[in-house]
């Protein structure tokens, strides 16, 4: 008997490489796609993606952050799959090939306030994926593409959802609240009618999983870096696999 099909995931990373107002690098996190890669691997097949296509910028942050943690994870995951990130495929390729997917993720960093937030391939995907009523799923900061995602019939795609993101507190810590567009917890909050949800303290796990008429599919956010792992579990578990 030939083995069943493995599940597609289509995993999208910023384009973005520097902090507009600064010049600083910024990007994905590093973390935020090492661990959710592992443990999708060898589950479902994994298509990453990204607005430009090419090499998405990895935010240097996240790797000094993950080698300071000792997150060998992380770590090895950059040493050994950087054509991982380096060869990505342009969002525009995916247009049309929606269906061969069975959920889509975006991957958090900095990065996507800035481009996945109005990037309209992105918007058309997602839009794709809750009109076939797939799982759409997002950590950190890449609930930042889903502020402006809509339905087919133009209802706001978080409207009265429970999402969670990076969250005030955690933008404040790290210094980055002046240099954003937006407040990423004030923005889910308003868009979802104050379905926004965090972890009783600041960096813990939070992982959601909200169904709405809108959406169809689950809708699975992570708060931070330490909920990856989860939405990623999430994912699978979405697509039948456990």
């Amino acid at each position: 008997m030939s083995k069943p099909k493995m599940p597609k995931v289509l995993i999208i990373l910023t384009s973005q490489s520097r902090i507009p107002s600064t010049g600083s690098p910024t990007g994905w996190y590093l973390p935020e796609l090492a661990h959710p890669y592992e443990i999708m691997t060898g589950k479902a097949t994994l298509t990453i993606a990204s607005p430009s296509g090419g090499e998405a910028p990895l935010d240097p942050n996240s790797v000094q952050m993950s080698q300071s943690q000792g997150d060998t994870a992380a770590t090895t995951f950059l040493a050994t799959r950087k054509e991982v990130w380096q060869r990505t495929v342009p969002l525009s390729e995916i247009v049309g090939k929606e269906g061969d997917f069975e959920a889509v993720f975006f991957v958090g960093g900095h990065g996507p306030m800035f481009d996945l937030t109005s990037h309209a391939t992105s918007l058309s995907i997602i839009q794709s994926f809750a009109a076939a009523r797939k799982p759409v799923a997002a950590v950190c900061h890449g609930p930042a593409a889903l502020v402006n995602a809509t339905a087919p019939t133009g209802t706001p795609l978080l409207q009265s959802a429970s999402v969670t993101g990076f969250s005030n507190e955690e933008e404040e810590q790290v210094g980055m609240a002046s240099v954003m567009p937006f407040q990423l917890e004030t923005e889910l909050n308003r868009v979802s009618g104050g379905g926004y949800v965090k972890a009783e303290q600041a960096w813990g796990e939070k992982v959601v999983v909200s169904k709405t008429a809108q959406l169809g599919g689950a809708l699975i956010t992570g708060q931070n870096p330490a909920s990856a792992s989860g939405v990623a579990r999430e994912v699978l578990r979405a697509v039948g696999l456990s």
